[in-house]
């Protein structure tokens, strides 16, 4: 662990998807490289730029002759829901989520909102009262847009919110919002330089609810 956890209470829980409560790592990689192989990329190369930001900001970087960006994200969400295989929760995240109180927890997700229900039922996950997707905001990660919402949408000021990321660009993006962060690793080939507190998955953590906010804890 880079950082103990947080030892203050919260008002609410933030959470990112991919990487961050579910690994749709394999299937994900899959449609990008087979698009990436399509217009001459370095499949290698390009692979590690695709996670934490929407598909069409992927793209847009690129700056390819003749591609349209929308359209291009938009045959690749296709492609990935027609992929579920590989979707897994990360551990300990089903009993996790399913002890905090409904009205307490969110979701903020680069991906696309059909996308993003498809993979937490492939893995086996509750969808969220509060969801924030990539059609919610016209920034996204690492712009702080997305968590600012899932704070309003929970009512709860985004200083009283703990966020859990897994990805440079939504744990800058939770850090642009003011919000307090937690960095999951189960799914990093690397070790992180993070000033965060970094856990690799959910199974040795619980959370203390007083009726007013959440405390995150180790699990004894």
């Amino acid at each position: 662990m880079t950082k103990a956890l947080p030892s203050r209470a919260f008002g609410g829980f933030l959470f990112d998807m991919d990487g961050t409560i579910l690994t749709s790592i394999a299937s994900a990689e899959r449609a990008w490289a087979a698009w990436a192989e399509r217009h001459g990329l370095d499949v290698e190369a390009f692979l590690p730029t695709i996670h934490g930001v929407q598909s069409v900001e992927t793209i847009r970087r690129l700056n390819l002759p003749g591609v349209d960006p929308v359209a291009e994200a938009h045959a690749l969400t296709e492609a990935e829901m027609l992929d579920l295989d590989d979707i897994d929760p990360i551990d300990g995240a089903a009993a996790f989520l399913g002890a905090l109180p409904t009205d307490r927890w969110a979701i903020v997700t680069s991906a696309p909102r059909r996308l993003a229900e498809v993979r937490l039922r492939a893995a086996g996950l509750p969808l969220p009262g509060v969801f924030v997707t990539a059609e919610d905001t016209e920034r996204s990660k690492p712009a702080p847009d997305g968590f600012l919402l899932g704070a309003q949408r929970l009512g709860i000021a985004p200083e009283n919110c703990l966020a859990f990321e897994d990805a440079p660009a939504g744990i800058a993006a939770a850090e642009a919002a003011g919000m307090t962060v937690v960095v999951i690793t189960q799914t990093h080939r690397d070790v992180m330089d993070t000033p965060h507190a970094t856990v690799a998955d959910y199974r040795d953590l619980a959370v203390e609810w007083d009726g007013a906010s959440l405390k995150l804890e180790h699990r004894i």
